[in-house]
């Protein structure tokens, strides 16, 4: 019998950022490593990343990280981990791992133990298994994992739903998911985000009619946004253009490079010459395909909605077809987006968030897993904790046990002991790393607060230059502000800064000395203005103190 903890250093209380730690006897299995973008009022940081100093500490115990699919949530924080970790073993199916070998290409990122896996495709590490099985989900090549215990198997399902009319790639595995449920589920962790929703997810989740509408009542040239991870969402597209007389044209390098691969690999099936190029954009037939990324929603667009666009010009005849529906935390930049294009007297066409879901799995999808699988124990994943107690209710109704649904927070360890769940409250310390730019490494809460100082407050910068020998004041105080006040409506408060900066820096400097204490100066300086300012503008602008010798 073995000791099994499971925890999440990210992807609990909050959308993305996902990855989940299993722990048996010393063998830890990491599921997923995904990335959380930021929201505006972050302040510059792009995205968020779990802390995974767990990883690094324990690396040389560590079997594999193991990808459930190529969405930046699940895998987007894979080239950072791999900067720090190149030998670190990645298993992912074939289209995750072409998503993944891109991502490490662009960031500059050496990896030298990645693993392409097939589904149903046993791995093997010593006493314990790992099972890949296909689910369906908006991208090709998705699975669950099924890790086998002694004390029963440990399912992770990924993002899920359970659609019949999704085949190929795309398909999910029923009878293997039922076969692992006959043989004993010990704990069963499955996703959260619609878990409020009633009903199935599918039909919901297919806008091909709808698709197909938009091209038959807009004769001319039609503008689609989509995501280019949701290779499901652009097959729909394509499909419907094939019955066309139309052409596509596809815009940017990185969703040229998916759709072309896709095809040549046969993810997705399209005659490659109805792809015009940039001579075609201005066909009147023509479909215009636009990236659409979550890290900056709508920039695309909102470039040729003002007009900067280099090649495309938005005409009052075309049509935008927003392809995906606002996904949480985005509905207000929707909105805005919208009214732009309403501005702009162009016809628009969106997708409603209360008819056209996204693939993730719903209350009756969760309820065919959980029957599926009849788990012993509960493990709501992925999603706000509201969402993982409704899908923790889910459970409950259909017969398992209340302390058997396990509600945890990220870093809280579920541990099991002999197949049983004990009440150890063991917490594994958990934070975030937020990175600007393509720097790797953390910029740290003191920049952010930083940040939000200087865009609140502004800045005063006093710059002040003595003798080296006599220390006698050669030049300056000067002041110079930025985002505090306007200077030429403010002289009397500029010069009284300018006074008692003097008035700081004379008494800090003892007649004949031949040695000034700079940090007491800057220190004295910025307390004293801090006082005046606030005093004055109840403002508290980023003071910085420079004192110069020559």
């Amino acid at each position: 019998m073995s000791k099994i903890k499971i925890f999440s250093l990210g992807g609990l209380n909050e959308t993305g950022k996902n990855m989940y730690v299993v722990n048996v006897d010393e063998n830890i299995f990491i599921f997923d490593a995904g990335l959380k973008y930021a929201t505006d009022k972050m302040l510059g940081v792009d995205y968020i990343l779990p802390d995974y100093s767990y990883i690094k500490n324990n690396k040389n115990k560590i079997k594999g990280i193991f990808l459930t699919h190529g969405h930046d949530s699940n895998m987007g924080a894979m080239a950072d981990i791999l900067f720090d970790m190149p030998d670190l073993p990645v298993y992912a199916t074939k289209f995750t791992m072409n998503i993944l070998k891109e991502d490490l290409q662009e960031s500059g990122v050496t990896a030298t133990n990645l693993k392409e896996i097939r589904p149903h495709s046993k791995l093997t590490f010593g006493d314990l298994v790992v099972f890949p099985i296909s689910v369906t989900h908006s991208i090709p090549d998705s699975v669950c994992y099924v890790l086998y215990t002694e004390d029963g198997a440990i399912v992770y399902t990924g993002d899920f739903v359970f659609d019949s009319t999704m085949m190929g790639n795309y398909k999910t595995d029923i009878g293997k998911l039922a076969y692992v449920g006959k043989q004993g589920v010990l704990c069963l962790l499955s996703e959260s985000i619609y878990a409020e929703k009633e009903g199935h997810t599918s039909p919901n989740n297919r806008v091909t009619g709808f698709i197909r509408d938009v091209l038959a009542k807009n004769e001319n040239r039609i503008i689609c946004t989509i995501m280019t991870a949701h290779i499901y969402r652009v097959q729909e597209i394509l499909n419907e253009v094939s019955k066309t007389k139309r052409n596509v044209v596809i815009m940017g390098k990185n969703l040229q490079n998916i759709i072309n691969k896709s095809i040549d690999e046969g993810y997705i099936t399209f005659d490659k010459t109805r792809i015009g190029d940039l001579t075609n954009i201005n066909d009147k037939n023509v479909v215009i395909l636009i990236s659409d990324e979550k890290e900056k929603p709508y920039m695309n667009l909102e470039r040729i909605l003002r007009g900067f666009d280099k090649y495309v010009k938005l005409k009052d005849t075309d049509t935008i077809f927003i392809t995906e529906p606002p996904y949480e935390g985005i509905e207000k930049r929707t909105a805005l987006i919208m009214d732009e294009i309403a501005k702009k007297d162009v016809n628009a066409i969106s997708l409603d968030a209360k008819k056209h879901l996204l693939h993730h799995s719903s209350r009756e999808d969760l309820m065919l897993m959980i029957n599926l699988m009849n788990p012993k124990y509960y493990f709501p994943v992925k999603g706000e904790y509201r969402h993982q107690v409704k899908n923790a209710e889910i459970a409950e109704r259909l017969g398992i046990p209340k302390e058997n649904i396990i509600l945890k927070q990220n870093g809280d360890v579920a541990t099991f002991v002999d197949g049983k769940l004990t009440e150890d409250l063991e917490h594994i310390p958990v934070d975030e790393i937020l990175i600007d730019g393509k720097s790797q490494g953390d910029i740290g809460e003191l920049v952010l607060k930083d940040r939000e100082m200087l865009g609140e407050n502004g800045i005063v910068i006093i710059s002040c230059t003595l003798n080296k020998n006599t220390k006698e004041i050669l030049a300056g105080p000067e002041i110079l502000t930025r985002g505090f006040v306007y200077v030429k409506e403010s002289a009397d408060l500029i010069k009284e800064t300018e006074e008692l900066c003097l008035e700081v820096i004379k008494s800090n400097i003892e007649e004949d000395s031949k040695k000034v204490d700079y940090t007491k100066i800057k220190n004295d300086v910025r307390d004293r203005l801090g006082k005046y300012f606030y005093k004055e503008t109840e403002c508290k602008p980023m003071i910085i103190t420079v004192i110069q010798e020559v």
